[in-house]
């Protein structure tokens, strides 16, 4: 991933850092949502939704599979490395998840989850409320580790990410018959709850906010086998809108909440536009196929009850391909999207 649009380089010691290393561009990022960027808080705690086994994590670090939803890196490893990190910061929920490992952030999010807390409670996840409840934690762990004035400066400095909504519709709204909502209504009440989300990340400090879109989800190889009637459409034009209504109303709000707040930083990061650019044109980017994901037959496929080591039909070379399960990117494509998230970054950090 190409570095971040005018990065500065400051060769001083940070609280973290030795001395003689770069700085990061923000003291620290914090995560909050879904599997786009959760890298294993699952794996501690009483879920179906997990990505602990292979083939998950294969082309990682030393084969592993972490709890990332991906064959490799997610975005918020990407993020991370643009930022001048190692990577994501530390999972909170992990036993490391403590002392000077917390300096550099953490990463809150729990895959499965999603704006609306009843979406997370279908899957037995951590709901976005419950994360913003371990923030405050963390809040109180990094006073007593630099004090008081030091911890609000990071907590002010740092960059925040919400990734979350696409959860809500898959393997809620279009699934659940019990939500007696229509589209508008619906997105209204993510778009609440987003408001809501914000205000309270402003009043714990919280100065500098990105918002991930809703991908174009329509275009997930399990939305298309599920919900594209047998069709051979690349993508489900009717969920894509859905996605890009939900969109519009969210640059609205964001707009807004940038005015409400006059001093926080807050941008839509655009994930719609690279996957759907992916998955309409994937030999732009290198990639060949993005009609099915690698992992067994690449249409049904997500968590490890159907992508695990017995699935058959797994590829033998993940580059190649736009997803890697049946709903979520390959490293590859994380890649890209990342990439193409710079602009909006670094609008927010510098």
């Amino acid at each position: 991933m190409r570095c971040l649009l005018l990065l500065v380089v400051f060769f001083v010691a940070g609280p973290w850092k030795h001395p003689g290393e770069a700085r990061p561009l923000v003291p620290a990022v914090m995560l909050f949502g879904d599997s786009l960027v959760d890298i294993g808080n699952n794996d501690y705690i009483q879920t179906a939704a997990k990505a602990n086994f292979p083939p998950y994590g294969r082309d990682f670090q030393d084969h592993i599979a972490t709890g990332r939803f991906c064959n490799g890196k997610v975005l918020s490893n990407f993020i991370g490395e643009a930022l001048g990190f190692t990577g994501s910061p530390v999972a909170y929920l992990i036993p490391e998840a403590s002392g000077e490992n917390l300096l550099s952030g953490a990463n809150f999010a729990s895959a499965q989850s999603g704006y609306y807390d009843q979406t997370a409670h279908m899957y037995n996840v951590v709901p976005l409320s419950q994360q913003l409840e371990h923030f405050k934690e963390y809040r109180h762990k990094l006073v007593v580790q630099v004090g008081s004035n030091q911890a609000q400066s990071i907590i002010s400095d740092s960059l925040y990410i919400i990734s979350a909504g696409s959860n809500d519709y898959l393997f809620n709204y279009y699934v659940n018959p019990f939500i007696y909502k229509s589209q508008d209504q619906f997105s209204d009440l993510l778009i609440g709850i987003l408001n809501n989300t914000v205000a309270v990340l402003y009043g714990m400090g919280a100065r500098r906010i990105g918002v991930f879109s809703l991908p174009s989800f329509g275009c997930a190889p399990l939305a298309v086998t599920v919900f594209g009637h047998g069709g051979n459409d690349t993508c489900v034009t009717r969920l894509n809108n859905d996605a890009m209504r939900f969109n519009r109303k969210l640059s609205t709000s964001v707009d807004l909440l940038s005015k409400r707040y006059h001093d926080l930083k807050i941008a839509v990061l655009d994930l719609y536009t690279p996957l759907y650019s992916l998955v309409t044109s994937p030999g732009s980017q290198g990639l060949e196929d993005s009609r099915r994901g690698c992992c067994g037959t690449g249409t049904v496929e997500a968590t490890v009850f159907l992508c695990n080591p017995i699935s058959i039909g797994t590829c033998p070379n993940a580059t190649a391909y736009v997803f890697w399960d049946s709903v979520h990117p390959t490293e590859a494509a994380n890649n890209v999207i990342a990439d193409s998230l710079v602009d909006g970054i670094n609008l927010l950090v510098m």
